[in-house]
């Protein structure tokens, strides 16, 4: 799930701090394909108990024990993932830094499958790989074995910057944005790998299974995925705020259909992540000057 279009490519890249806020208004009008989605209800904030900071790209694990997230995707400061227990929906206790993935570059979006396989965005090797995502081994807040995954797209001037993983593991939803050297992506669409040995390969047919859901006008980016795969949470940047949308679909390999923006969710809000039991859904939100994790519940059964 998501680091957030502007703030990590500018992190990703070394572009200056102030050149990392939104698009003038009026620069980036959404799709006129949309329309209201009322899926899910009563936002409430998630109290992280021993952390004071900024708090970002939501994961709960898949057996609900931990919260996953990431400190501010700036890059004034070290962002890094950390981790914490959960002790009910709302309420997680703070255990630390992520062991074993953190460094001195910008690590955030951490997303796993049901065997543990973490996936996350790190700019570290950028410059020499034109790489950015890496996976390894997760357990109780660490993570070994490390390395980078092969076979998605690797383009100068391209850069994967958020990543979700299916519950199953084969396959990535991942954002890439396209820059012509201004300080955010002329282009930001979602895309679907699928896994090949320990690689991943782009799915064919990714462009058409996500039409509904891409748009020419808008950035998309920061997806989440149902365990069965026929829920699609995804961000989309339009003029100065972001919004999350749900996309859905009757079977696997069918297109998700055209998306809803969830009118329950106000504001400067990105980076769904749906919880596993699929009636939670969290997401950060701008407060005053701040990042903080939020949830809202679904209104109804599926």
């Amino acid at each position: 799930m998501r680091v957030s279009a502007r703030r990590v490519c500018c992190a990703g890249l070394g572009v200056t701090a102030w050149a990392c806020g939104p698009p003038a208004p009026g620069e980036r009008a959404g799709s006129a394909r949309e329309s209201v989605d009322t899926t899910f209800r009563a936002p409430r904030r998630v109290t992280i108990r021993g952390y004071a900071g900024d708090a970002m790209e939501p994961f709960v694990t898949r057996d609900g024990r931990f919260l996953l997230f990431n400190s501010r995707n700036d890059p004034r400061v070290n962002t890094d993932v950390h981790y914490a227990r959960a002790v009910d929906a709302l309420t997680f206790e703070y255990a630390g830094p992520v062991r074993g993935i953190n460094t001195a570059a910008l690590e955030g979006v951490p997303t796993l499958d049901r065997d543990g396989t973490m996936y996350f965005v790190s700019t570290r090797s950028y410059a020499g790989t034109l790489s950015t995502v890496y996976r390894g081994r997760y357990a109780a807040g660490t993570v070994d074995h490390v390395a980078l995954v092969a076979g998605l797209p690797r383009r100068r001037g391209e850069v994967i910057f958020d990543v979700e993983v299916s519950a199953d593991g084969t396959a990535l939803y991942y954002a890439g944005g396209t820059f012509r050297g201004g300080p955010v992506p002329e282009s930001a669409d979602l895309a679907i790998a699928v896994r090949r040995g320990d690689a991943f390969e782009p799915r064919a047919q990714s462009a058409a299974l996500l039409a509904n859901v891409n748009t020419p006008t808008a950035l998309e980016y920061a997806a989440a995925v149902s365990g069965d795969g026929l829920e699609l949470f995804f961000t989309r940047t339009r003029g100065e705020r972001p919004a999350i949308y749900r996309a859905v679909r009757r079977a696997v390999g069918e297109p998700f259909a055209v998306a809803g923006r969830l009118v329950a969710i106000e504001g400067f809000a990105e980076a769904p992540a749906l919880a596993p039991d699929g009636r939670s859904l969290y997401y950060h939100a701008r407060v005053g000057d701040s990042f903080a994790i939020f949830r809202v519940t679904r209104a109804r059964s599926r």
